[in-house]
């Protein structure tokens, strides 16, 4: 089975913040996002969170939102997502895949969305699959 995003292919997606991390879903047959929950813990209750998400979804892969600067450079939430993105990888030891994430949370907010962060989340699973045409 492939993760690289292919037809059988599941994943988890995480629009990464300090306080909160919206959680999306989506498969590589439907090629679509679809928002799940937002997490609000930190530290180990926030893995551990996320641990129960993936026990329950059993994705093939994650993706992770990394924020930049409109003009692509890096600040601090960049370097945060990513760090978010080596930890999901070292606890989980499933690949993680990062997408550039910019204007999710304001295209999710302008769609009117519930629930910001996890439409954000649908959001940054939608541009990987973008990003990863099936093969």
């Amino acid at each position: 089975m492939s993760a690289g995003g292919g037809s059988t292919s599941s994943f988890l997606a995480f629009d990464f913040g300090e306080k909160r991390v919206g959680v999306a879903t989506g498969s590589g047959l439907m090629r679509q996002g679809q928002p799940l929950r937002t997490v609000a813990a930190q530290g180990d209750a926030r893995f551990a969170a996320i641990a129960a998400l993936i026990a329950q979804w059993q994705p093939d892969a994650l993706v992770v939102g990394v924020p930049f600067h409109p003009d692509g450079a890096e600040h601090e939430n960049t370097r945060r997502a990513r760090k978010f993105a080596r930890q999901l990888h070292g606890r989980f030891r499933l690949p993680v895949h990062e997408v550039d994430e910019r204007y999710t949370t304001t295209e999710a907010l302008s769609a009117g969305a519930a629930d910001a962060d996890a439409a954000s989340a649908a959001l940054i699973l939608d541009q990987f699959f973008r990003e990863h045409p099936s093969p």
